[in-house]
């Protein structure tokens, strides 16, 4: 070390002016050299010397050729991705600073501004020459041990500003994993910052000293003193903190409900599900949100969800980016995603993100955990029906990671013991794995891929095997290109598949098969233009390939004669741009807009009828037939999405949003319920996409510092071109599905109550929705209507719907929880009488819709008990006792219709008629 003395003298002037143009100029060259090599080199060929910190110069290797350059060229270039800057002293003597520039004149007006206090955010345009260099005076450096002083960036005469941004990622040093939702505060200029999902942070601060300060639950605070002379990063390595407490509570993004701008969005943690009570004691995210307002199933043994009046086909379901079409397995008692490797899910009912399109109520955005890059762990769960365990595996130390899950089924016991006849003598299996494998590159690139199989397979009578699987893989690589833009590349393929294998007695045994397969490309990138704006963009395209059906003899005696319906293949595209606006501390907004293209493709045929008449083979007049990849039919148009909030207080707040969407796709069923032989249809020359529109207004207050939230939101959606099936439709292996069909109109209105209790011993929620669901087909000719072209409820229409989940901590390892359920019947039509035609007995029924089923409600119990909370121990366990419906109530599944003897009997069909008890033992390690 060279002169020190000198050297820190002169930083306190800090900062760096350019060298002169008179200096010296030197021919060399270096490969592979030190920094503190081509110093010497400098030294022996030139009259300078240069005075510095050894440790500043670091291990960097350089490379560089020069002839008859002046000394500052070289020194500029060497520095370059350095923090180090340098000042010519007497033309004799090279003083390096660190961060600084040496000033040898002061700005203008600087005595008059050398006592402002910059605690004030002010704007970047402001004149350069007016502003003082970064000076820390020693007497205000804090009393404090161990406070490390961190310098970002380096100082330059050329583009001084006020303020510099400041970003970087913060994990926990133990798992590796981000830690959203931590606190970042700038204690000396009272402003602060919040981490995203994966724990990235920005924050624009003025230029100086900063005091920065980390908090979040759980984790230990972090103190640093910052020095900022330029753009830069700083990341984190945080420790868990340990404390004993009476109860251990997580309280992240409390306030959202409040601070959102989104209308109708609310976040799931699987971890949260833990505590609730469900059947057979198997966590399940899907049927935990059927408990929030708004969202509702047709009951017990029933697949699909019904967002806001919405039919099934209409909720967009995603795993990690790729989509799901049957998220459930077992008659949709469980559902098909691996709780243990599910992180949680972002629910969209409301206003949908620009980047979201395709379908018409909601947006389920389910994402996967990303594996423990520190030491291999795992989770596993024994249960009465399945098993369960998941691995993660470091692959490269605090680079990468795989995650593994996998789940069985031994549930053919539980079919025997049900109140239903026609399944006591039936046997039903399932098993669904996932891995994902997450690298991390570099600072600015992170890959991370999912791939995921679920099968499941059931016979209800001793001749039909029934089975259907999905499948789906994406990748998603994340770049960032500096400290304002980041991007998304997202590849994805989905496959949903359904098999029928019929073998009877008699000589007529097929096998019959459907798949829908899809693949996606998405381009989307983030623009943090500045403090209040954040913009979201970019592209996606998705090619549908759909095989609709096909049947083919098994054996060589089967008079089964094969068919196969052609295939559909469509291209569905999009654009979007979004924009979270915040105005202020009152006013938030998040506009977009989605500009969406769809077109159906060949290879095929379209049917031609003749115009203003109903569909059917008498009035089908011609058949056009299309080349492969040749456009039969273009739809699309602007989406749009709007979403604002205004902040009456920090814990009071309104919100108002506008949606409109397009869905392209399908489903074809006559039942009630998602079952798995319903098949999927994309739109063509003949059937038209969905749209709708939804407005909602809601309100939402917080109390005693948001241990309880409090909302009550309203919404009305309008929807056209709505699906669904003429009287006696034959919807399964039909080449003119067009003739089954009719679109219509349907409108839903709602008003959703939430009361929720976030901490203390008792904890939970309640929620209420009104709501009715009506749907219209209206046409000139009668055989296109139903119900006289009036509006009637939909088979989804519940409008009273009661949810209430609790969860009592008596210490930290026991508590109990409780889940009531009570929903108004659906809609079904029933037989009202008889009549004879041609010496045969028919039966009349009533308008479709007309009656319902008896109200549903249940309550189920549970405990929990939790093992004790040693850190060194080799696993943590968890048990879960639990009866599902425990007042044993018969809820109606179904009511059908038997003629005996004249006449007309009904009957009701019930899955769990009587108390489902179950115990689940659940272990981390």
């Amino acid at each position: 070390m060279k002169n020190t003395i000198l050297a820190f003298l002169l930083l306190l002037s800090v900062n760096f002016l350019l060298a002169q143009d008179d200096t010296e100029r030197v021919s060399l060259s270096f490969t592979d050299s030190s920094i503190q090599n081509v110093l010497s080199t400098l030294e022996q060929s030139t009259s300078y010397q240069f005075y510095y910190v050894d440790n500043w110069l670091g291990a960097k290797l350089v490379s560089g050729s020069y002839e008859d350059t002046p000394v500052t060229e070289v020194l500029n270039d060497l520095f370059q991705n350095t923090t180090l800057n340098f000042y010519i002293l007497d033309n004799e003597k090279i003083i390096l600073t660190q961060n600084n520039i040496i000033y040898d004149q002061l700005p203008n007006r600087f005595f008059e501004r050398s006592g402002e206090q910059t605690t004030e955010i002010v704007d970047d345009t402001e004149d350069t020459e007016s502003l003082n260099p970064v000076f820390v005076a020693e007497e205000r450096l804090p009393r404090q041990r161990n406070l490390e002083t961190v310098r970002i960036g380096k100082e330059t005469l050329d583009g001084q500003k006020r303020r510099y941004t400041l970003s970087g990622v913060i994990k926990n040093s133990k798992t590796g994993k981000p830690i959203p939702d931590l606190s970042l505060v700038i204690r000396n200029r009272k402003i602060g910052t919040v981490t995203d999902e994966n724990g990235f942070y920005e924050i624009t601060v003025p230029a100086g000293e900063n005091l920065l300060e980390t908090k979040a639950l759980g984790i230990e605070s972090q103190r640093k003193r910052v020095l900022i002379y330029n753009d830069g990063t700083l990341d984190f390595n945080l420790n868990e903190s340990i404390e004993q407490l009476d109860e251990v509570v997580v309280e992240a993004d409390k306030a959202r409900n409040v601070e959102d701008e989104i209308t109708g969005s609310t976040t799931i943690e699987s971890e949260e599900t833990k505590d609730i009570p469900m059947v057979l004691g198997e966590r399940n995210i899907l049927s935990v949100a059927t408990t929030l307002p708004g969202i509702t199933n047709a009951g017990e043994g029933a697949s699909g969800l019904n967002v806001r009046g919405g039919k099934t086909d209409q909720n967009l379901i995603l795993l990690d980016d790729g989509v799901v079409y049957n998220p459930t397995h077992f008659f949709g008692i469980f559902q098909a995603l691996n709780p243990f490797v599910t992180k949680g899910v972002d629910i969209y009912k409301g206003n949908v993100p620009a980047e979201f399109g395709g379908r018409l109520s909601s947006v389920f955005d389910i994402t996967t955990i990303d594996g423990n890059v520190e030491k291999f762990s795992g989770e596993a769960s024994i249960g009465p029906v399945t098993g369960n365990l998941m691995l993660e595996i470091p692959i490269v130390k605090d680079k990468s990671s795989l995650v593994l899950g996998g789940r069985g089924a031994y549930s053919d016991w539980i079919l025997r013991s049900l109140d239903e006849e026609s399944l006591k003598n039936s046997s039903a299996s399932f098993y669904d794995v996932v891995a994902n494998y997450t690298h991390k590159v570099n600072e600015n690139n992170q890959i991370k891929a999912t791939g995921y199989y679920s099968k499941d397979a059931f016979s209800i009578t001793s001749d039909s095997l029934y089975g259907y699987s999905n499948r789906l893989v994406t990748l998603d690589w994340k770049h960032k290109f500096n400290e304002k833009n980041n991007g998304s590349l997202i590849l994805t393929n989905s496959e949903y598949a359904f098999g029928i294998d019929f073998d009877g007695q008699s000589n007529n045994d097929f096998n019959l098969g459907y798949s829908i397969n899809e693949t996606e490309a998405k381009l989307k990138f983030k623009f943090l233009w500045n403090e209040n704006h954040t913009l979201d963009y970019g592209i996606s395209s998705k090619l549908y390939n759909v095989k609709p059906g096909f049947i083919e003899p098994t054996g060589p005696e089967s008079i089964i004669r094969p068919f196969d319906i052609d295939e559909d293949r469509a291209l569905e595209s999009a654009i979007f741009l979004g924009d979270n606006i915040k105005i202020g501390d009152k006013v938030g907004i998040e506009a977009g807009i989605r500009y969406s293209f769809y077109a159906a493709l060949g290879e095929s045929t379209q049917r031609v009828y003749a115009p203003g008449q109903p569909r059917n083979q008498a009035t089908l007049i011609d058949s056009v037939a299309y080349k492969n990849n040749e456009v039969i039919e273009t739809y699309g148009g602007p989406e749009f999405r709007l979403s604002g909030r205004y902040s009456f207080s920090d814990d009071f707040s309104v919100k108002a949003g506008f949606n409109s969407m397009y869905q392209y796709i399908h489903t074809l069923s006559n039942t009630t319920t998602v079952s798995p032989i319903d098949t999927w249809k994309l739109s063509d020359s003949n059937i038209k996409p969905q749209r709708s529109n939804q407005v909602s207004l809601g309100f939402f207050k917080n109390f005693e510092d948001d241990m309880y939230e409090l909302s009550l939101e309203g919404y009305y959606k309008t929807s056209q071109d709505i699906l669904d099936f003429k009287t006696g439709a034959q919807l399964l292996l039909n080449n003119n599905i067009e003739q089954e069909v009719l679109q219509g109109e349907g409108q839903a209105y709602g008003v959703e109550f939430l009361v929720r209790k976030n901490s203390g011993k008792l904890n939970g929620w309640l929620g209420y929705t009104y709501s009715r669901s009506l749907i219209k087909f209206a046409s000139d000719f009668s055989e296109e209507q139903i119900n006289g072209g009036n509006f009637f409820p939909s088979n989804y229409d519940k409008p009273h719907d009661v949810s209430l989940v609790a969860n009592y901590k008596f210490t930290t390892r026991y508590s109990a929880s409780l889940n009531f359920s009570y929903q108004t019947g659906r809609p079904v039509t029933y037989p009202i009488g008889q009549y004879n035609f041609n010496n045969s007995e028919y039966v009349f029924y009533s308008n479709r819709n007309e009656f319902r089923i008896p109200d549903y409600f249940r309550l189920d119990i549970g405990v929990n008990i939790e093992g004790n909370h040693r850190i060194k121990k080799f696993a943590h366990s968890f048990w879960n006792i639990s009866i599902y419906n425990v007042l044993g109530r018969a809820n109606p599944y179904s009511v059908f219709f038997v003629s005996e003897g004249g006449e007309v009997k009904a009957f009701k069909s019930s899955i769990f008629a009587i108390p489902i008890p179950s115990i689940t033992y659940n272990f981390k390690f």
